[in-house]
């Protein structure tokens, strides 16, 4: 009997399992185009060739030379296979390729999925203190709930507790006298420190410029020294320098110049945003007339709006760069003392707010508390 040549290796191919990993392959993409004929999924093992799929039985005493044809027939299909076989080794290596994209993306956003877990957790246990706020300050100056607004206030409570962890580190460093070198380091950690909250407040600004610069955010006794959404720089030297230990004269110099420069800074974007209010304040018609059609005035203002965001950042960049420059001129050692007298000014300002709110809802609050 002669055997039907596209019978067997269907049969072979069926046998073998030869349908399921290309199966598998085509979930992951159209990298395998496979048509209808058998030879376009069958391997090179299962392929036989033409001169043994039509031969008939061999007798004891027949033998057959291959003829040129057979002979070129040959090498043509040993030419197809190692064709397909380059083909299918490439589009394997797509489909890898592929694949260990799609599963690093996925554990991407596993590990993104259980940051978001964990900090709602933390923010359960907080007692979500931006929802039983009286002034719900979450909500923003629009009067509806900003997504923006409601996670600065959640990241700036964590901020604020790991400056307090930060400052117990320094005070303890500047008590057992640590060297220079981890002096240094801790330094560095709160600047960084510092930077991340003024990256903080340039998104929350792009959120709600207006809820950045009035202040809502912070305690109630620190936004009687508001300045564009903090304090001014000045400020900041002024309530360090007093702490420090005495200061060489070249520091003296160094550090007296740089409260003037942060003073002309502030005068002048102080003047740069009054000016901007007053055109503000113009752009807003008040002739009862044109009531219903003051569509180009409320563009204007909404453009002047757009630019308080950029006096906010100008403003925390100067506050950065008067503390890195403060950082410059005095000694690790001097700037850990400086940074731990400017974080227990502000601590206090914050005890002071509660204790004042406790005592405006309870007359009989104690407030002469012992250190």
């Amino acid at each position: 009997m002669y055997m039907n040549s596209s019978s067997t290796q269907l049969v072979l191919a069926k046998r073998m399992g030869i349908y399921d990993p290309f199966h598998q392959v085509n979930m992951w993409g159209d990298s395998f185009k496979i048509d209808g004929s058998l030879n376009s999924i069958a391997t090179p093992m299962f392929m036989m060739k033409p001169s043994m799929q039509n031969k008939p039985e061999c007798t004891p005493h027949e033998s057959r030379e291959p003829s040129g044809d057979d002979q070129e027939s040959n090498e043509k299909t040993d030419s197809k296979v190692l064709r397909r076989q380059a083909q299918n080794r490439e589009a394997a290596r797509k489909c890898r390729l592929r694949k260990k994209a799609y599963v690093q993306q996925l554990e991407t956003s596993r590990v993104k999925l259980m940051q978001l877990e964990l900090e709602i957790e933390k923010a359960k246990k907080q007692g979500m203190y931006i929802r039983s706020a009286p002034d719900v300050s979450y909500m923003g100056s629009s009067g509806t709930i900003n997504p923006g607004i409601a996670l600065f206030e959640l990241e700036y409570g964590q901020w604020i507790e790991e400056l307090d962890r930060q400052n117990e580190e320094l005070r303890n460093a500047l008590h057992t006298r640590d060297s220079d070198m981890q002096l240094h380091l801790l330094v560095e950690s709160c600047l960084s420190h510092y930077s991340n909250l003024f990256r903080m407040k340039a998104e929350a600004a792009k959120a709600d410029v207006f809820y950045m610069i009035s202040g809502t955010w912070k305690a109630s006794v620190e936004r009687l020294y508001l300045w564009i959404g903090g304090s001014r720089p000045s400020q900041l030297l002024n309530i360090i320098v007093p702490q420090l230990e005495p200061l060489t004269d070249q520091q003296i110099v160094s550090i007296n110049k740089l409260r003037l420069s942060s003073q002309q800074a502030e005068d002048a974007l102080s003047l740069g945003l009054d000016k901007l209010q007053q055109s503000l304040v113009h752009n807003i018609p008040s002739d009862p007339v044109a009531i219903g059609h003051y569509g180009f005035e409320m563009a204007a203002a909404m453009d002047k709006g757009e630019a308080l965001e950029g006096f906010v950042n100008q403003a925390d960049h100067l506050r950065q760069q008067t503390l890195l420059y403060m950082s410059r001129i005095l000694t690790p050692g001097q700037t850990a003392q400086g940074l731990v007298a400017m974080g227990e000014y502000f601590h206090r300002l914050r005890t002071l707010s509660s204790l004042w709110s406790a005592h405006s809802c309870d007359p009989s609050f104690p407030t002469h508390l012992s250190n």
